[in-house]
């Protein structure tokens, strides 16, 4: 909200204007204050709208058809007056934020979340259809989520079948990504109930993804991919929804479902715990803002005279309206603002608020880890804000540098000026990381990534430079050998080991070589031989390993491809021995291409699978519950602690605003215990102790098993 201006009258059909909502190409949408003391979200028409006596006919007609939707879901229209010299609707306000800034705020919302949210729309719209109107503008940004649930609001573009809308004809009337294609074509007289059901069906798309199924862009590209191309539905998780969505989306309007069926398809929900954890706090914080509004001060202009009388408490209108019960309901400390004479301001001080940022691949080839990282903070977030005892709220930027090293200096150089953000999550890949640490190092802005084990990352936290900003989470891959060294010593020897150096991935290769050749397995032979890069042929190595009478043989490069080559070359010259590699390779693209021959492949690895881990149990349930889904991804545990960590020293900080140097400092003290492991700093040097991040899996039935921490496993 924004406070009045001085061109804003002091009060509009007996209402009392309180502060701007919005400013819409319609007119200028109020919060107003009723004589009864209830709140109002007030309308009123922009002057040269008024002026045309066929536009103030319509606006009559329609206001009241809108007048008689009575649905739950909806917000009532309270008053309004054509007649006036400014037209001007006046309906009930919800506090609670739009279902755009949520997304936008907060990520997609869990399926089940989608069905509930989908099911009250559906029945607001079969109130707004059954008072004979055509919604036309159904978008996030028009649906209020309130605590008992959504509201769906704005009826100011609103159109009574079989009559003319408020605009001229051939206009495209609606927001682009959210309207049918029948208005898309600007078709005015085909647009009738099934259009509100294709823009339901973006709106859910939206709430179940982040984003609309025509892409975003240019307003004429979107229409044209509403009218030509199929939505992209890709990320709708549970297949139910994702096809009662797609039905929805239909071209044709005669093919989409109609309101009654979608809302039977959606299933039935009640009005409690519909909202995933963390978002009812939001919401209630959000609807408490409202009462720590202060009365309005009037501009003064040139020969404007302000009305000096004292004004009612806003708190206390608040409650006479009743607008608040839902808020009270949620948390009973607001209760106390009820007392005695309801004047005083709160006793309770707003808490502070930090920003962190999350920067990762969410569109690029690296997309699949980056989504798992961005879902993991935003779980930690949301979690940290449903506590009691917080002591600071967490707000969240997610910011896509598409894998791209330019990008993702350019997003490092955007953070780095964004005085807010407090650190950084990420980046998920090398490059990326490489190109945005120079950044965040300059500025002492804490870049913290457990996905990145570059080594060339460690030259910006050397024994000259303890205090660098950049947090490498993730042990190098100077370590990532140290794993296999044991399996191969202790847990099943191999006296004789032999080394598949890749020339493919040339420098990486030589590196996990020339670490087991230094610290051979079982004080044994090691034997390297080399591939070709421009060779798939893995039979020769074989045939060399096995003239050696090798106990185990480790792939040493970093294509899964390439490595499923090796792996069915072993099978089927029959090797027993252990083959084994880095989690480089352990893809599901290796899985694929190597089939069989996967089984008994073990790996070094520097991630975690949480559901085998006791301290995640929990993280664990509330993740496949928020996003709907049966497993959590790589990265995703690992991003959850990584929030947890800084969230840890923020805690510390200090109440006035974060010292980036200083909280860089705090960070490189601190040890955290997570759920994957505990995580500290090397005194002298700086760096992660790597050893807690060291981990084994092995393929068994061709699925990876995690074994653990690569020092705990026992045979």
């Amino acid at each position: 909200m924004r406070p009045l201006t001085a061109q804003d009258p002091e009060s509009v059909g007996g209402y009392r204007l309180l502060a701007r909502i919005g400013v819409g190409g319609m007119g200028v949408v109020y919060l107003a204050r009723s004589q009864g003391g209830s709140l109002a979200a007030l309308k009123v028409i922009r002057a040269e709208h008024a002026a045309d006596p066929g536009f103030r006919a319509r606006f009559r007609r329609e206001a009241q058809a809108a007048a008689r939707v009575d649905g739950r879901w909806t917000a009532p229209v309270t008053a309004a007056d054509p007649e006036a010299a400014q037209p001007w609707i006046a309906t009930a306000f919800v506090p609670g934020p739009s279902l755009a800034e949520t997304v936008a705020g907060h990520g997609p919302l869990p399926p089940a979340t989608v069905r509930a949210l989908g099911t009250r729309l559906a029945e607001a719209l079969t109130a707004v259809h059954a008072a004979g109107l055509v919604h036309r503008d159904v978008k996030p940004g028009n649906v209020l989520l309130a605590l008992d649930g959504p509201r769906l609001i704005d009826f100011g573009i609103a159109r009574v079948g079989g009559a003319t809308a408020l605009t001229a004809t051939d206009v495209v009337i609606g927001t682009p990504g959210y309207l049918s294609p029948e208005q898309a074509r600007a078709r005015d007289e085909e647009v009738g109930p099934p259009s509100d059901v294709f823009s339901l069906g973006c709106v859910l798309a939206y709430a179940a993804t982040g984003r609309p199924p025509f892409g975003g862009g240019p307003a004429p590209t979107v229409l044209y991919r509403t009218v030509h191309e199929h939505p992209d539905l890709g990320a709708i998780t549970e297949d139910g929804l994702r096809s009662l969505v797609a039905r929805c989306l239909a071209k044709d309007p005669a093919a989409r479902p109609t309101v009654p069926e979608l809302r039977a398809g959606l299933g039935d929900f009640g009005t409690d715990d519909w909202l995933p954890p963390g978002l009812p706090a939001v919401i209630a914080e959000r609807s408490a803002q409202v009462l720590r509004l202060p009365e309005p001060e009037r501009p003064t202009a040139p020969g404007t005279l302000v009305d000096e009388s004292p004004a009612p408490n806003l708190r206390r209108l608040l409650v006479l309206g009743g607008v608040a019960a839902g808020v009270l309901a949620a948390g009973g400390t607001a209760a106390a603002w009820l007392t005695g004479r309801g004047d005083g301001p709160s006793t309770t001080a707003p808490r502070r608020r930090r920003t962190v940022a999350v920067q990762a691949d969410l569109s690029g080839s690296g997309r699949t880890l980056g989504t798992s990282v961005e879902r993991g903070v935003r779980l930690a977030v949301e979690q940290h804000n449903a506590r009691a005892d917080r002591r600071f709220d967490l707000d969240l930027t997610v910011v896509d540098d598409a894998g791209d090293a330019g990008r993702a200096k350019e997003v490092a150089r955007r953070l780095v000026a964004d005085g807010r953000v407090c650190a950084v999550i990420g980046p998920t890949s090398d490059a990326t990381a490489l190109a945005a640490a120079d950044r965040y190092k300059k500025a002492l802005l804490p870049m913290v990534t457990a996905w990145a084990g570059s080594d060339a990352l460690y030259a910006a936290v050397d024994t000259q430079n303890p205090t660098s900003s950049v947090f490498q989470l993730r042990p190098s891959d100077t370590a990532i050998g140290a794993p296999l060294v044991r399996y191969l010593t202790s847990l099943r020897p191999a006296r004789r080991t032999f080394l598949v150096e890749d020339r493919a991935a040339r420098d990486y290769s030589w590196l996990i070589a020339q670490n087991l050749e230094a610290n051979p397995p079982s004080h044994g032979t090691v034997i390297r031989h080399q591939v070709a890069a421009d060779t798939g042929d893995f039979g020769p190595a074989v045939a060399a390993a096995l003239a050696a009478r090798a106990q185990a043989v480790v792939y040493c490069g970093d294509s899964s491809r390439r490595a499923a080559s090796c792996a069915r070359a072993l099978r089927a010259a029959g090797f027993t021995g252990t083959p084994a590699a880095t989690q480089a390779v352990l893809t599901p693209e290796f899985l694929r291409a190597a089939g069989a021959a996967t089984e008994g492949w073990v790996f070094s690895a520097t991630f975690v699978d949480p559901a085998r881990l006791t301290p995640a149990a929990g993280f664990v349930r509330s993740f496949t519950k928020r996003y709907g889904v049966q497993n959590v991804g790589w990265g995703a545990a690992e991003a959850y602690d990584a929030l947890g960590l800084v969230a840890r020293v923020l805690a510390t900080a200090g109440t006035g605003p974060v010292d980036r140097s200083d909280l860089t400092r705090r960070l490189r003290a601190v040890s955290y215990r997570g759920i994957t492991r505990t995580i500290a700093f090397r005194t002298h040097t700086g760096q992660v102790e790597e050893e807690p991040g060291l981990f084994l899996w092995r393929v068994e039935h061709g699925t990876p098993l995690f074994l653990g921490q690569y020092q705990e496993v026992r045979a």
